[in-house]
């Protein structure tokens, strides 16, 4: 065909684009084209195929033709020699086998038509456009088809591991090997998402050819930002595996985010993550020792922090205010202030100059407009630096029932530094122990156990470990949890459900509680407050690993602090300390929820709308909470008042309705309880369904839902610890 370029399967080869470095009969050895593809490709893929997708109008066939035109680079540069503008060669190579490919459907287009005409007998049908309007893109802007790519795999009917996956692919240039490595997946894992990306984008039918409008990139900036910030901390701060920075992902999440920055560059947030980025960058050489060790903040040698990085980040955070000052003012984004925190570090000579104060400040800020625990926490580091360790660890302790934070191994770990430097030193080496079991970070882990290590060393002899002759007295929380999770001859499942179960207790009650000190009472509270709501079945198996727990350290009291659940519908609740109470642990059965106190809360403002919907239909349908929270938008049936639950219906009152169609806001599909925010890659539910294809997050979990209640409750039960959501359906 006289349109193909390249020699494949013995057809003749096309005449040489133009660029080429060396004449016809020059051999060039293969191992340096193949390293001039491959660095060609890692820098200009992004280009060729946003510039092939606004000509052929799909994701997939785009990619197609640039790996078509990769094919015939190693076909021909051998002998060819390596073009002197190997990005403009296959650019050229991939447009031309476009048009081709147009051609032949047009081709084929016509004579289907011409099939028909003679088979209908009727008027001869026209026949389809040339291409070569089509097939030129040399008038298009540039930056405007690799800012619509951009856009593209940040779509938000895309979940977020695809979109993820789709950008590192085509925005990247990683392959599915390269970013099955980065995000330590399988490969066919990484192709399967790539693919089912393609597949969503190619059913969206989303118009390649336009420019991308304004209020376009206004709504997708965020989704775009957030993907490069995800790819960034993966990088920054690795979640698992031996090293504890990947410093390929975190150079890839620079280069998008300096090309979204280019792209958008009237975009204040844009700047502000990549002068976030760069900051953090800058510190890159001083956070491991020479064993890949980590180095703390405060320890670095700020000596070895790349100057050229902290210049660019200062100049692209001058950009990000002046735009916020200028064209685009208003209040300052998360990425902005984030920036500014990394500011304050970069300026210090040293960690005794560093403006503990401001940095408070701006978390405080932060978690107005991010009010999320680990923003929480962060600040907690902040105030522990600029108001002393006790008010950090005051602040740290607030957070210790969020059920988010129950696996994340910081929070144990800024614990027990807080506690260190308090001098409490038992109390911070079962913390660095417990983050060390949390962590999935080999570099980490043993950094943290090489820490609970050197206070073995230095704590003083006769301190809390040596006193009390049984080996209980005068031992604390954690540190006897540690013990006992520590036994020998346990199987690895039996290790794990233990540890839930002491972990829980330890947040409960307080890992630093002297253990002779806790009372059966305590022990019942943190109980109903976590697994009240559990099926009996685990409620007995936290029960049982309570009661192995007290024989083996000589809490007698603490065995009979929960009674066993009958495993039948007839549930038998906790004890109480003040029965016939409602903070007290009656039978679900028996308590409820007073329709005053309800009341209140479906008025009150200040909690969310969801949650309010929420507690409305489970009062007002008696449905169980499992069965509300896996309603989805599209059983929802507003006009009788209900939404489908499998072979049932679960019906609210007329005016709930309004509420619910408010909720849906427009969706049509997914689950109709969302959470907050999109999960990290490593929370993304593995069942699509209870993701949602248009925003990306997840469904409202039973855990979160129940926690919010009783946040909301907390202050109404007698026991300070907040009511199930199983009394509202006994309210009705």
């Amino acid at each position: 065909m006289s349109g193909e370029s390249g020699a494949r399967g013995g057809k003749a080869a096309a005449p040489t684009p133009p660029g080429a470095a060396t004449p016809p009969g020059t051999e060039v050895h293969t191992t340096d084209v193949h390293a001039a593809v491959s660095a060609v490709w890692r820098l200009e893929s992004a280009r060729i195929v946003a510039a092939l997708v606004r000509i052929v109008r799909d994701v997939g066939a785009a990619e197609e033709l640039a790996q078509d035109a990769m094919v015939a680079a190693l076909e021909q540069w051998p002998a060819t020699g390596v073009p002197n503008n190997p990005a403009a060669w296959l650019t050229t190579i991939a447009k031309r086998r476009a048009v081709d490919r147009i051609r032949r459907e047009q081709r084929e287009e016509r004579k289907q038509a011409e099939l028909a005409r003679e088979r209908d007998r009727g008027e001869p049908v026209q026949p389809a456009d040339e291409v070569g309007e089509v097939g030129d893109g040399d008038a298009g802007d540039e930056s405007a088809d690799v800012l619509r790519l951009l856009l593209l795999t940040c779509h938000p009917a895309l979940p977020p591991q695809a979109r993820i996956a789709l950008t590192l692919r085509l925005l990247a240039g990683l392959t599915p090997d390269e970013i099955a490595r980065a995000l330590l997946l399988d490969t066919t894992t990484v192709t399967r998402r790539i693919a089912d990306g393609k597949r969503i984008l190619a059913h969206q039918r989303v118009d390649f050819s336009a420019a991308p409008a304004a209020e376009e990139v206004s709504e997708r900036i965020g989704a775009a930002l957030e993907v490069v910030y995800l790819v960034f901390n993966e990088g920054y701060a690795a979640t698992s595996g031996e090293d504890l920075i990947r410093p390929e992902l975190c150079l890839t999440a620079l280069r998008l985010g300096r090309l979204l920055a280019r792209l958008a560059p009237r975009e204040p947030e844009a700047h502000a993550l990549v002068a976030l980025m760069e900051l953090q960058a800058s510190r890159q050489a001083a956070r491991t020792g020479p064993d890949g060790e980590p180095v703390q903040l405060h320890e670095q040698n700020r000596g070895r922090w790349d100057p050229l990085l902290i210049r660019r980040g200062f100049e692209a955070m001058l950009r990000a205010r002046d735009l916020l000052a200028g064209d685009r003012p208003g209040p300052p984004g998360p990425y902005l202030l984030q920036a500014a925190i990394a500011v304050c570090h970069a300026q210090a000579r040293t960690d005794e100059d560093t403006d503990w104060t401001q940095i408070a400040a701006l978390y405080q800020a932060l978690s107005h407009l991010l009010p999320t625990p680990v923003v929480q926490l962060n600040r907690a580091v902040a105030v522990g630096r600029a108001e002393g360790p006790q008010a950090g660890l005051d602040l740290l302790d607030s957070l210790r029932l969020d059920p988010t934070l129950q696996d994340y191994h910081l929070l144990p770990s800024v614990r027990a530094d807080l506690l260190q430097r308090l001098g409490r030193t038992t109390e911070a080496r079962s913390e660095f122990r417990r983050a060390a079991g949390l962590t999935r970070n080999d570099a980490e882990r043993a950094f943290l156990l090489r820490r609970a290590e050197a206070l073995s060393r230095t704590e003083p002899r006769g301190g809390a470990d040596a006193q009390g002759g049984d080996g209980s007295i005068g031992r604390q929380l954690g540190q006897a949890a540690d013990e006992f999770l520590a036994g020998t001859g346990w199987g690895a499942a039996t290790r794990r459900s233990y540890a839930q179960t002491m972990h829980r207790l330890c947040a409960g009650l307080g890992a630093t509680a002297p253990l002779d000190e806790v009372t059966a009472d305590q022990v019942a509270r943190v109980f109903r407050a976590a697994w009240g709501a559990a099926a009996p079945a685990t409620w007995n198996r936290h029960r049982a690993t309570l009661r192995s727990f007290a024989a083996w350290a000589g809490q007698d009291a603490l065995a009979d602090a929960v009674p066993r659940r009958a495993t039948d519908a007839a549930r038998v609740a906790a004890p109480t300390s003040a029965p016939g109470t409602l903070g007290g642990g009656r039978a679900p059965s028996q308590a409820a929820l007073p329709r005053e106190v309800l009341r209140s809360l479906l008025r009150d403002p200040a909690i969310p709308a969801r949650d309010r919907l929420l507690w409305r239909v489970l009062h007002e349908s008696g449905a169980t909470v499992t069965a509300v929270l896996a309603l989805n938008v599209q059983d929802v049936d507003l006009p009788h008042d209900r939404a489908r639950s499998g072979r049932s219906f679960i019906c609210w009152r007329p005016a709930t309705t309004s509420h619910v169609a408010q909720l849906a806001g427009g969706r049509t599909s997914g689950p109709l309880f969302l959470s907050a925010r999109r999960p990290a890659p490593a929370r993304t539910p593995a069942d699509a369904a209870d993701l949602c294809p248009q925003t990306g997050r997840r469904r409202l979990s039973y855990e979160r839902a129940e926690y919010q209640f009783k946040q909301a409750t907390r202050q109404l039960d007698p026991a300070g610890v907040g009511f199930t959501l199983r009394l509202l359906r006994t309210g009705r």
